[in-house]
């Protein structure tokens, strides 16, 4: 296992462009150690009935959508209690519509993707993954393609989807930086996350005040090396993702602003 390391110091040319702006929001690199985050007995910053509703925007076209981020419930997975978690994101540019469908299963502690699942459409192509993680072994297996998959870097690996919620349970100090080796595909790694200040933003769920929130992925099927999320979570304990926002090569802004909220029940973690 990789250990993470903290420090003190830290539009569009085509349609088809513009597309990729608005699905590539929620690929979100994972990478790190489990040393950081949730701890027993502590209770997670976000619980079963949780639901954030966004509002999405794209470039200069203004709002061309709508996404969800959602714990459903628990499931069994291979004798394991989950968290599932999904985040759906749906919109139109011009008459083309554009869909996202992500869906995780996570272990509460330590916080550990168990199997991983991403549905995307765009004009008349589709990408599908559907990707079996077993942390113990360090090994993840493609249930798409066939001989697909290799050994994770840590025995607490993160997809896409779980590592915006483990971004939640970092304390998020002022400039902190982590640099974190927990992708399960371990040449996605590691991927940069940065504190790079705060303040206070609108959005349509009301005023927050915010921590800003840097994360650098590597990513070549929808950047072209490494591309940059920059987030806005509340200052508070819960760590809610009010805005979300990735700037892409000739693409511009692509942004999800927070429109409702919905909380779940207190939940505490146990190994």
């Amino acid at each position: 296992m990789q250990g993470e390391q903290r420090s003190d110091r830290t539009a569009t040319t085509s349609l088809r462009e513009r597309l990729r702006g608005a699905v590539a929001l929620l690929t979100l690199l994972g990478g790190g150690w489990s040393g950081l985050g949730a701890q027993e007995g502590a209770p997670l910053p976000f619980a079963v009935g949780e639901q954030l509703r966004y509002e999405l925007s794209a470039g200069r076209l203004g709002r061309v959508g709508h996404g969800t981020m959602s714990v459903d419930g628990h499931e069994d997975v291979r004798g394991h209690r989950a968290l599932l978690l999904r985040f759906d994101v749906r919109g139109r540019v011009g008459p083309v519509k554009v869909e996202s469908r992500t869906s995780s299963w996570v272990t509460p502690a330590p916080f550990a993707s168990l199997r991983f699942s991403k549905s995307e459409r765009q004009f008349l192509r589709g990408h599908e993954v559907r990707v079996e993680i077993y942390p113990s072994h360090q090994r993840w297996l493609s249930e798409v393609e066939a001989g697909d998959g290799g050994i994770t870097p840590t025995d607490a690996p993160l997809d896409e989807l779980s590592f915006i919620y483990f971004l939640r349970t970092l304390p998020l100090e002022a400039d902190a930086h982590y640099s974190l080796s927990r992708h399960f595909q371990a040449e996605r790694n590691p991927v940069e996350v940065a504190v790079l200040g705060r303040e206070t933003i609108t959005t349509p769920a009301g005023q927050f005040a915010t921590v800003i929130v840097e994360m650098r992925v590597k990513d070549a099927r929808h950047y072209q090396k490494e591309g940059v999320l920059r987030l806005n979570l509340t200052d508070d304990a819960a760590h809610i993702p009010v805005r979300i926002e990735t700037s892409m090569p000739v693409v511009g802004k692509t942004v999800l602003t927070l429109a409702a909220r919905r909380a779940g029940a207190a939940e505490v973690v146990h190994r």
